[in-house]
């Protein structure tokens, strides 16, 4: 399904999904000359300040409700960072400019730039923490339960998605702190697929029949959990997950930002409370869904691919491929 040209209310208008888009693109065209260099921090760094930059021109008053951390973590996007030109709809952000930024430094595939907005007080407001996550299209929507093991899950989705569970493959995260998941689906029969970093791609993946990915679990960042809900969200799929303080600390901040139960299991409508929400990335590496970045010999121009998830009455999404001139890619 196409994106629409006219979009529902204030915070999926046209001019606005596209302002965000640009973000993306100027973030990932930043990071693109530090790609296979080694360097993550200045990697970061790069597309950090053009997608704020960017996002600054915007004609909206945003918020970002959860994203690299706090303020004193600069130069990241930080929680409760003030965006927009403060004219136009209040929105909230969920951001990662760069998902990915080992990969990216290593020059290896799974890159790229991401940003959720919905309307205010719509996203989940939560510290830069570790999340624990299940994820699933469309067809396995309202199947999964947290709180059930993963054999289990695996069993209540593969009937609607018409599949023995020897069928389904399981996206997860190639850390020691997931082996008895992992174990898990080879006992059940089931076929793994392991990654290094991004999530993200791999729970938005489970909403794309030709894709061969039917499930994600694990523990991986809060920022990247929200992001992924709300694209989910747009695409009609399923996520859970539950926040996992490390210590006192964590604990406490969750509480000071309004999470009164951070144990609590999370549905979908407790981390995005809205449809009137998008989502957009722009590859920064090649990966699974997205081509990443790629720069013209002859005329420097930059041809970068992009993924626009929308909401609402507009529910749809759109591949962009998108020439840019006149960027500037020298290391400084």
């Amino acid at each position: 399904m196409l994106l629409k040209n006219k979009l529902d209310r204030t915070v999926c208008t046209q001019s606005m999904v596209m302002d965000f888009l640009t973000a993306a693109q100027q973030a990932a065209v930043a990071a693109y000359p530090w790609i296979g260099r080694g360097n993550k921090h200045e990697a970061d760094g790069a597309g950090t300040s053009a997608m704020r930059t960017q996002m600054n021109k915007i004609e909206m008053s945003g918020v970002i409700v959860i994203g690299e951390g706090e303020m004193d973590e600069a130069p990241m996007l930080y929680i409760n960072e003030k965006l927009g030109t403060g004219n136009g709809p209040e929105v909230d952000i969920a951001v990662d400019p760069i998902e990915g930024t080992s990969l990216m430094a290593k020059g290896q595939d799974n890159s790229l730039a991401v940003i959720g907005i919905a309307e205010k007080g719509c996203l989940l407001h939560a510290p830069d923490m570790y999340m624990q996550k299940i994820a699933v299209g469309p067809r396995a929507k309202g199947c999964i339960d947290i709180n059930l093991s993963l054999t289990e899950n695996m069993i209540a989705i593969a009937k609607p998605l018409g599949k023995n569970v020897e069928d389904l493959t399981v996206m997860i995260q190639d850390r020691p702190r997931h082996d008895e998941l992992i174990n898990e689906v080879i006992t059940a029969g089931a076929r793994v697929k392991l990654f290094s970093d991004v999530d993200i791609t791999g729970a938005i993946a489970t909403a794309f029949d030709e894709i061969d990915v039917d499930l994600l679990v694990g523990t991986g960042g809060a920022p990247e959990g929200v992001i992924t809900a709300l694209a989910l969200k747009c695409l009609g799929g399923d996520f859970q997950a539950k926040l996992i303080p490390q210590d006192e600390n964590e604990y406490n901040r969750c509480i000071k930002m309004g999470i009164a139960h951070p144990e609590k299991a999370l549905m979908m409508d407790d981390i995005v409370k809205t449809d009137n929400c998008f989502f957009v990335a722009t590859g920064i590496t090649d990966g699974m869904l997205l081509k990443g970045v790629q720069q013209n010999k002859e005329t420097g121009a930059m041809l970068t691919h992009s993924l626009v998830i929308v909401g609402g009455a507009s529910k749809g999404y759109q591949f962009v491929d998108q020439t840019l001139y006149k960027q500037s890619v020298a290391i400084a």
